[in-house]
This record gives C-alpha cells, sequence and structure tokens, in this order.
C-alpha cells in the first residue's frame, strides 16, 4: 500500500525523477549535457531500484517508462479536436507577394509581422497535456483523423512527459515535428545493415517508420527527437498575443523549439529570412525543405482562418528541389485509378534529395514531345517538392533511333479498350473503367490507402498478384479473401496473410468521408469528400443527387458535379457500391439543420471568442445550417465578434451587417427552428 512507502523514499524517489528529466532536457533539447552518460546511468538505475522495490511509486510520467511498452495489434483512431492542417507551398517570389498581399488585403493594413522558422523534414504530431501530463500522441493522418501513437511517443527522450510548470493549463495540445538528425540517420542506417535488416530512404522515413512501429520497444531504440511548433486544443490557459510569444511559452514548459525562429516584416523580411536559412541549410544537423511564415499576431491567425485544408495566414516557402542526371531507360505507360495515362520514365537508379530514384513523370505526351525525350538521353531529374521525381529536361542526346521514339498506345493492352482524350484535356485515358486489370490495380491501391479504408499492409506488389491471380477484381473481393489464398501467394507467410485479413477487418467500419474518396470519383479528393459527407449525410442521398444538388454544395462546379453523377450513373460502379455497402459500416455524417434561425445565413466570424475556439464556432454555425464565410459582404448576413477583432468589425459596421458577440449567437442558434 502506498501508506507503507517511507516518506524519505517517496521525496528521492521524485528527486531523481525531476534531476533524470533536466538532465534529458539539457541533453537532448539544449545539446548542452552537464554530466556524464555514466552519472545518468546511476541516477536513473536507483530510480529503476526503488520503483521495483515500491511498484506502487511507478507512474505514466516516471523516465523508466519510456523504454517502451507492449507490442500493440494495431493503431486505434484519434479524432482532432481541432483539425490538423497542412500548408500551401510557394515556390518562387511571385508567390510570397501574392500571400503577402491576400494577408494584407483582408487585415486592412500596410504591413504585417511574421513569425518565420525552418521548416522541419519530418513527422507531424500532436501531443495532448492534461494539467500539465502527457496523455495522448497522435499522427495527423488526413488532417481531422489521426492514429493513436502514445506508447511510441512516451520513448522520444526530447517530448517531456510532464510540462515544466507548477501550474499547467487543464488542456495542453502541442503540435510538432518528429525528425531524426543526420548523424543518428546514418548510425542506424549502419545498425541495419549489420543485422541485415532493411534501411531507410531518408532521416523523414526512418523517422516515420520509426513513430509508426506497433511495437514501442523498437521505437525507444531509434533516436527520435521533437521540434514544437504551434498549438491545437487549449482549455485553462489564455495565449499569448503573437505566436513567437506562444513558442517561448512552450519553451520554457520544456519543449525544444528553433532557435532559428525570427519575427520579419514585409516581403522584405521573409526573404532574408529565406536566404539566410538557405545559406545554412547544408550545416544544420537535420534536414529541412524550406521555412514557414506565420502572421504573428494570434488575434490576427484567427481573423484569416483556414480554406478547406490549410490556413490563410501561413504559407512553406520550399526550396528549389534538388536536381541530377542519369540515362533514362526507357519510357512506359502507366496508368491511374481514373484511367488516365502517365508516360513514366524508367531511369538508372540516381540519388536525388536523399532518396535513389529509379522513376520519374513524364506528365503527359504533349510533355513528352515539348522536352523532347527518348530512350538512350541522359536527363536531369528533379525530386518536384521534394516529393514527386520529374524529368526536367535533356542534358545529353542518345542514339534518337525512329523505332524508339515514343507514341502514345491507341488501345489498352490488357483489356483492349480504346485510348481517348478529351479536346480540353491534356492526359490521355483508358474507356475500359473497373472492369480493365490495368485501371483496376491502381483503383484498388487507391482504395486501400491510408487516407481512404487505411488497409495496412495491402501494397502494389500484393495488389499484383490478387489481380493477376483473378483472386481480386473489385474492392468488395477483398473482403472475402480467406487465410489460405493470401497463404499461397509468393512472399506470403500464414503470419502475413493474418496481418492484412485482420487490416481489412478493421476497415469493415468507416466513416462517410473516408468511404466517397476512397471510391477514386475523379476530382474528388479528401477535402471535396468530406463537404459532400457534411452536404448530404448519408450515401444513399449522395447517390441520388442530381447535378444541380450538388452544384449546391460548397466549392462543388459543374465539372465536379459531373464527375460524380456521371461515376454513380455507371451500372457497374452502383453494383461495386452496393456490394461493399453489405460488408461495410458507413458512419452518416451528421446533418446540418435546414431550418431555424441560422439555416442558410452567411456569418463571418473576427477576434477571439471567450468561451470556443473559431473551429469550434464554425462547426456550431455549419450544425446549425448556416455558412462560415471568410470575409465581409453586403451578402453577409451576421458578423461574430470576440475580443480584438480586426477589420471585418469595421466593415460590418460600414455595410450595416448585424454584429453579435457569442452570447448573441448561442441565442440565435437556439431559436425555434
Amino acid at each position: 500500500m502506498s501508506d507503507t512507502v517511507p516518506a524519505e523514499v517517496r521525496a528521492r524517489v521524485e528527486s531523481l525523477r525531476r534531476e533524470i528529466e533536466e538532465h534529458n532536457y539539457r541533453y537532448y533539447v539544449l545539446d548542452a549535457p552537464t554530466i556524464s552518460d555514466a552519472e545518468w546511468d546511476a541516477l536513473f538505475r536507483e530510480l529503476q531500484q526503488l520503483e521495483e522495490r515500491y511498484p506502487e511509486l511507478v507512474t505514466p510520467d516516471s523516465p523508466t517508462q519510456r523504454v517502451g511498452a507492449a507490442p500493440l495489434a494495431a493503431f486505434a483512431s484519434v479524432k482532432h479536436v481541432v483539425p490538423m492542417l497542412s500548408l500551401n507551398n510557394a515556390f518562387s517570389e511571385e508567390d510570397i507577394e501574392a500571400f503577402d498581399r491576400r494577408v494584407r488585403e483582408a487585415l486592412g493594413v500596410d504591413t504585417v509581422a511574421y513569425y518565420c522558422e525552418p521548416k522541419f523534414d519530418g513527422l507531424a504530431i500532436s501531443l495532448r497535456y492534461e494539467h500539465g501530463r502527457l496523455v495522448e500522441g497522435a499522427t495527423r493522418g488526413d488532417g481531422y483523423t489521426g492514429e493513436d501513437v502514445t506508447a511510441n511517443v512516451r520513448t522520444v527522450k526530447s517530448i517531456p512527459l510532464r510540462l515544466a510548470t507548477d501550474r499547467p493549463p487543464a488542456v495542453l495540445e502541442v503540435r510538432g515535428e518528429v525528425l531524426m538528425w543526420r548523424k543518428d540517420f546514418e548510425r542506424l542506417n549502419a545498425q541495419q545493415l549489420e543485422r541485415g535488416e532493411k534501411t531507410f530512404a531518408n532521416p523523414r522515413n526512418a523517422a516515420a517508420g520509426s513513430l509508426r512501429q506497433l511495437d514501442p520497444r523498437i521505437t525507444a531504440k531509434r533516436p527520435l527527437r521533437f521540434f514544437a511548433y504551434g498549438v491545437g486544443h487549449v482549455e485553462g490557459w489564455r495565449l499569448p498575443p503573437t505566436q513567437h510569444e506562444l513558442i517561448e511559452a512552450l519553451a520554457q514548459y520544456g519543449f525544444a523549439v528553433s532557435e532559428y525562429r525570427k519575427v520579419a516584416h514585409g516581403t522584405a523580411g521573409l526573404y532574408a529570412y529565406y536566404n539566410d536559412m538557405r545559406a545554412r541549410r547544408d550545416t544544420l544537423p537535420y534536414d529541412i525543405d524550406g521555412v514557414v511564415y506565420k502572421v504573428d499576431s494570434l488575434a490576427q491567425q484567427e481573423e484569416l482562418g483556414y480554406v478547406s485544408r490549410a490556413p490563410r495566414f501561413a504559407v512553406a516557402h520550399k526550396y528549389p528541389a534538388e536536381e541530377a542526371q542519369t540515362e533514362l531507360l526507357a519510357i512506359e505507360v502507366q496508368v491511374g485509378r481514373t484511367g488516365a495515362l502517365t508516360p513514366v520514365a524508367r531511369l538508372k537508379p540516381v540519388f536525388v534529395g536523399g532518396v535513389t530514384v529509379t522513376n520519374a513523370t513524364l506528365h503527359n505526351e504533349d510533355e513528352v514531345r515539348r522536352k523532347d525525350v527518348w530512350p538512350g538521353d541522359t536527363v536531369v531529374v528533379r525530386r518536384a517538392g521534394d516529393v514527386i521525381p520529374e524529368v526536367v529536361r535533356v542534358a545529353k542526346a542518345g542514339p534518337r533511333r525512329e523505332r524508339d521514339r515514343f507514341r502514345m498506345p491507341s488501345q489498352c493492352p490488357v483489356c483492349g479498350s480504346a485510348v481517348v482524350k478529351l479536346p480540353d484535356e491534356a492526359v490521355a485515358r483508358w474507356s475500359g473503367g473497373l472492369f480493365c486489370p490495368a485501371q483496376r490495380k491502381q483503383a484498388l491501391l487507391h482504395f486501400a490507402s491510408r487516407r481512404a479504408m487505411d488497409i495496412e499492409g495491402l501494397g502494389e506488389k500484393l495488389v499484383n498478384q490478387l489481380v493477376d491471380n483473378g483472386i481480386v477484381r473489385t474492392p468488395p473481393d477483398l473482403y472475402r479473401l480467406g487465410v489460405a489464398k493470401l497463404a499461397a501467394l509468393e512472399r506470403m507467410g500464414e503470419k502475413s496473410a493474418q496481418n492484412l485479413l485482420e487490416a481489412i477487418e478493421r476497415s469493415r467500419r468507416t466513416t462517410l468521408t473516408r468511404f466517397i474518396y476512397a471510391l477514386g470519383i475523379r476530382n474528388v479528393g479528401e477535402a471535396t469528400a468530406k463537404d459532400l459527407a457534411d452536404h448530404f449525410g448519408t450515401l444513399d442521398a449522395l447517390m441520388s443527387a442530381d447535378e444541380a444538388a450538388l452544384l449546391e454544395v460548397r466549392d462543388i462546379g459543374p465539372i465536379v458535379a459531373k464527375s460524380i453523377r456521371q461515376f454513380f450513373d455507371e451500372p457497374h460502379n452502383r453494383e461495386v457500391v452496393e456490394q461493399l455497402c453489405a460488408v461495410l459500416t458507413i458512419e452518416a455524417a451528421p446533418r446540418p439543420v435546414k431550418s431555424g434561425a441560422a439555416a442558410g445565413k452567411t456569418f463571418v466570424l473576427t477576434g477571439t471568442l471567450p468561451g470556443m475556439t473559431r473551429d469550434e464556432a464554425r462547426a456550431l454555425i455549419e450544425a446549425h445550417g448556416g455558412k462560415v464565410a471568410g470575409s465581409v459582404s453586403k451578402k453577409t448576413d451576421y458578423v461574430v465578434a470576440g475580443a480584438d477583432p480586426g477589420s471585418k468589425l469595421a466593415k460590418a459596421e460600414e455595410l450595416g451587417v448585424p454584429i453579435l458577440d457569442e452570447a448573441g449567437l448561442i441565442e440565435l442558434l437556439q431559436r425555434n427552428r
């Protein structure tokens, strides 16, 4: 029992924990250790021995618990209270000028102060603290739902298990990047080679792979680090007025933050910071692929708000992609899930931007002609946006034999269907649809992808086998697979087969947003899938909607509406959807109210509300049938103003738009429907 623990032991345990975490902070965050490894080991062993003698003293935030828990069967899902969105990218000074102009015009000011920091090339993570203790770690996922990796983040020594304060917020969600330093990456790969295990392509892949281990004990052995760059959901803490003060506060709580953070004014200040960090890039101990600019004022951030999947107040200024030369061995045609035909360059392996590249896109037939690319040429390869490899230009022409000239095929070599090219498109497409195995493979890969049905383990090689052997034709066939058939496939033992079946089983319950996205409807990405789910609420309502009804959905135009309607009008597609509905549980999206005081009204939010965040206010308005816009106009019905409102309030007063505070908004939403 706890009352049998001597007071001096209890005090010594607490003292050891504080001392060990302080040394961890100095070593892993500040890179300025004050004791030797042997001295640290002695402190740690003493704490271990005391906890073994008095197990009732063991707590989740003890340094001894960083060694890793038992392996997990699978990652659970975590819904982000505040969406964890990505940033829009900028690549040129024109992009930055346009970003700054949009910000200034929206705020009605002549110049803006921006918080600047490096763009870490790692894995985005959210850490939730309750009353100062780490209770949850989650990946970004699709921005709305991520994976629960709490057991793994506890093993990362630069992540505090307890905030360094006696007065912590009730809830503090810290967001940042898990990454691996280059020297640690090289050491890890050397160890992997010694053990005859697979090496990692680059530090980012190593960090992501380490954090997504189902066995936290493996993660504990990996040299991961964490840098904080912002917050999500917060309760019981009045945020400082600026981004740079927020980051300073996180540093005081014990988090590593970038030492290269800076506040700059106007585009001249942004360019100076960009060039400074570019000059430092190769000397940094970690990889960066650009810099990030955020409007420094948090009130102005709130005022600017968000577009579909990114904040309006921030942008990532990416560095030019790295380039290398290699031989183009052949040009082949790849079939996408929508039937799009993409010429792909097969390359002599070349190291570009931290990875070995063997394939690169040539986009379409017109691009092949424009760049005058032939097999046998020496070509310049670039990782576009440091992600997608592409052939940039010819560095040295090869033999150029007429028989090697690239020609887009007129028929599918697999199913014989014709290739069509619409007058307004540069891309040629198979007309075969899902019954063509060439298209079927890509459709299945998309269906199983992480942001769709998230069937872990169903990769390209396995899909090729399943389709080529006639085991799987359409997505519903996946849910009829058995261990015996899978285990008989090449490099697929019984254990791997069982793991895949468990992943398929977990995917049987999904959200309407994920399901719509998984169908692979042309022109329907994640954001559009979410808009469709939110608008229609059920799959039946979506499938029966005509083009006019589809055009009522936010951000959907005639082209997208036509694509959706064509997809559901195809009998084969409807059959596949019906078969999937028979084996899946698809959670209906909450339907907004169609009547009431807010229904059909347009709201604009400005300032900081006392009892809810901007995102919570938006969700509440949309749930009552209203719409939230980013700027005030004659079409605005209400402006909801909190503390420190910006120019939107003045604009509303000028136009005579009704102004509500938080209490007025709640009263309006609660009126009889």
